[in-house]
């Protein structure tokens, strides 16, 4: 008997390191999962086109804490800090009622089988092909983690709209991402919008990696003095639909965040594949798909590793 309690000990624990996420995780649990996922992100997006840009943000600011495990969902309670509470975060982070419901929506269909990381992974996927964004196949099968890490989300895990290229590059070579990785991702900054504090000091320094009258545009809804909260579109283009001009306006100077202007400009290698971005809109598509995928693979929690939870805000 305690041979075969040995053997079922080892067994175990073979599954539990092989575990891994797969394209087909949910096609015998609950195959309707990824549709009822789709069906809840399309409805948002629908009531709000800038909700696209947040739910791709949403990912990246959970992956780049601890992993892809959908910890930046947590509410803070007495005995744990949320990430939601973090400097990168606080009143700027969003879509996290979208989560909620695209959860409540798929445990009405299959309860306590899909976890709120991997709702968090499809949404992003879903909310790039609603507004013309490529649609990639998503890996699913993360766990949820049962602890929030702000002190990590604060202390630099998550880019600052400061950053230079050496800060970006290295944060991300930490993740396991490339150069390419970072320009095609940082293009997710086609869509959505930023407050007045995050690009002001870019108006008002005399720059010269700056447009004159891009810069002088902007200032008329951002004065030196007040309105720090007041938004303004990544892209004054096409703000709303997920195409290449990002890197055409990196090109021209008229990239509105300077962690987004440092991509081009000065003479980096990250110069070229703004042009290539921007000249060919399917390599940048096909790319970020990519680039997306790999992120969903940071650091994740899978087999026993971690809970699913009942909801994506608290732990069980």
């Amino acid at each position: 008997m305690a041979i075969f309690k040995i053997l079922v000990l080892l067994l175990s624990l073979s599954c539990f390191c092989q575990a891994q996420l797969s394209l087909t995780f949910y096609d015998q649990s609950c195959p309707n999962a990824l549709s009822t996922i789709r069906s809840s992100i399309r409805t948002a997006i629908s009531r709000e086109r800038r909700m696209a840009a947040s739910l791709i943000r949403l990912h990246f600011h959970d992956c780049f804490v601890n992993g892809c495990d959908a910890s930046v969902m947590l509410v803070a309670t007495p005995t744990m800090e949320s990430e939601r509470d973090a400097v990168p975060n606080f009143q700027s982070a969003r879509g996290f009622e979208v989560i909620d419901q695209a959860k409540s929506a798929v445990e009405r269909v299959c309860p306590g089988v899909v976890s709120c990381a991997d709702i968090i992974a499809v949404a992003a996927r879903d909310a790039s092909e609603y507004v013309g964004g490529p649609r990639y196949a998503v890996k699913v099968g993360r766990r949820d983690s049962i602890a929030a890490f702000r002190a990590i989300a604060d202390s630099g895990d998550l880019p600052s709209f400061r950053a230079s290229l050496d800060d970006l590059s290295d944060l991300f070579l930490r993740k396991g991402l490339n150069t390419r990785d970072l320009v095609a991702l940082s293009g997710a900054h086609t869509l959505g919008q930023a407050q007045c504090v995050t690009f002001k000091e870019r108006l008002y320094d005399n720059s010269s990696d700056i447009d004159a009258g891009f810069s002088s545009t902007r200032k008329r809804r951002c004065p030196v003095s007040g309105g720090d909260t007041t938004l303004a579109p990544l892209d004054q283009v096409t703000p709303n639909s997920f195409d290449n001009n990002y890197y055409r306006n990196l090109m021209q100077k008229k990239g509105l965040l300077a962690s987004d202007q440092v991509l081009f400009g000065t003479g980096a290698s990250t110069d070229s594949i703004v042009s290539e971005y921007s000249r060919n809109p399917s390599r940048f598509a096909s790319d970020f798909a990519a680039a997306m995928i790999k992120m969903g693979d940071i650091q994740t929690l899978t087999g026993s590793a971690g809970p699913i939870r009942r909801i994506c805000s608290a732990v069980n």
